[in-house]
């Protein structure tokens, strides 16, 4: 899934072949996931784009926009397998789309969502060649809108406004102190708390496990449980992997030597799963995700989800679930739209449907049933069903053991069902 580095490797993209450029035409196909999810359709996206001046490109966290000379403006997200191609140049970034040769690639491109197409112009004095723009997305999940607001509103504005900040753009939000208090009112697992994007924008799978792996905390511990000192580390390498991760748009090959993210991808291959001074690499999951840790790196301090008894999380702390797997769907793989999901829906009755689930390290899970309903509420709507489903279960007993009182049976009362020789 395209993360914080990814995100802007589209958007300096979008910057250098778009910016002070009109759109001669849009064409948009519909999707009834990529549009409609988000209260857009492709024909209102190609009304509303066709003939707008670019003005700007930016992002927050995993989502980017696309600010025109007037309202609406386009907010978009890549989901799982999103991306934003360009008929002029490959943009891609994964180390085996660049250096595997390749076919050359149909354009337009299948899975396309739609494509803008900008003629030759002349942009501050410099001649600029005709270019062609496709977003596309094999698995639909990305999402694609428009915003009716100033564009320096967008950030107010739904999505972004439910999302958190961002480590790189936001900066002067994102410091110790304040990721002390996040830490400290929540009772997740670390991991956990890094990849729900109310909390920060745009760390997902991959960053949040060398965020981690720098900062040397496990990712299972409870993020509550956590020192001065460990903090001061975490929000360092925080800091220090994001913004690494933005200025080298995501190119891996540009990576520190040291970077767990070198290594990680080896999971399964025989002679594999080491780091290059013989430390092992393990694969847990945490928060409903596959997770690469060093275990003699990664130390555990405190308590880690799992440790910690039922009775001892009150106040609507997740509980661990044994027994229980986490739902491992497509779904809760785009956790990015759950601070906007959370936000909008209204809060369920106990044992409604769409209650909150606890999963087997404590954490909420991200799906189409988010409403806000704390953990503790389903715990306690579990605990009533399963006592009444007793109590139906004794009426019963008790009405089966009445009717036989009722007709006790006496001598010669009852004739034989077996055949008579």
């Amino acid at each position: 899934m395209p993360e914080i580095g990814e995100v802007a490797r589209v958007v300096h993209y979008l910057r250098k072949r778009l910016l002070n450029r009109t759109i001669t035409t849009c064409e948009a196909l519909e999707d009834a996931n990529v549009y409609g999810k988000v209260g857009t359709s492709a024909t209102a996206f190609q009304k509303h784009t066709e003939g707008r001046k670019v003005t700007g490109a930016a992002q927050q966290g995993k989502y980017f926009y696309v600010t025109f000379d007037k309202a609406p403006h386009a907010v978009m997200h890549l989901g799982m397998t999103g991306w934003v191609k360009f008929n002029t140049e490959d943009t891609a970034y994964y180390k085996q789309a660049k250096e595997v040769e390749r076919e050359e690639e149909e354009w337009p491109p299948k899975y396309m969502k739609f494509l803008w197409k900008f003629e030759p112009s002349k942009v501050d004095g410099e001649d600029k060649e005709a270019v062609e723009v496709a977003f596309v997305d094999s698995r639909r999940f990305a999402r694609i809108r428009l915003v009716d607001c100033e564009a320096d509103k967008i950030r107010d504005t739904t999505p972004l406004k439910e999302n958190g900040p961002d480590p790189v753009q936001d900066k002067a939000v994102v410091t110790v102190e304040w990721l002390t208090e996040l830490l400290q009112k929540k009772k997740v697992p670390v991991k956990a708390l890094l990849l729900d994007q109310a909390n920060l924008s745009g760390v997902g799978n991959w960053v949040a496990d060398e965020v981690l792996y720098q900062a040397r905390i496990h990712p299972e511990q409870y993020c509550n449980t956590f020192d001065d000192k460990q903090i001061k580390q975490l929000h360092d390498s925080l800091i220090g992997v994001c913004t690494t991760a933005v200025e080298t748009l995501a190119d891996s090959k540009q990576f520190p030597e040291d970077w767990l993210m070198k290594y990680r991808w080896d999971k399964g291959k025989k002679e594999s799963n080491v780091l290059p001074n013989g430390e092992k690499i393990v694969h847990l999951t945490v928060g409903g995700r596959t997770s690469a840790v060093v275990p003699s790196r990664q130390k555990k301090t405190a308590a880690v989800a799992g440790d910690v008894k039922s009775d001892e999380m009150q106040n609507g702390d997740a509980k661990p679930a044994k027994g229980r797997k986490r739902k491992q769907s497509d779904e809760n793989e785009d956790e990015d739209e759950a601070a906007e999901k959370s936000s909008k829906a209204p809060k369920a009755k106990r044992g409604g449907r769409a209650a909150k689930k606890a999963d087997t390290n404590g954490v909420k899970e991200e799906n189409e049933d988010e409403d806000g309903e704390e953990p503790q509420a389903q715990s306690e709507t579990e605990t009533k069903v399963k006592a009444n489903t007793a109590k139906k279960v004794k009426a019963k007993a008790s009405n089966a053991a009445s009717k036989k009182a009722e007709k006790p049976a006496t001598p010669g009362s009852r004739r034989s069902t077996r055949n008579k020789p």
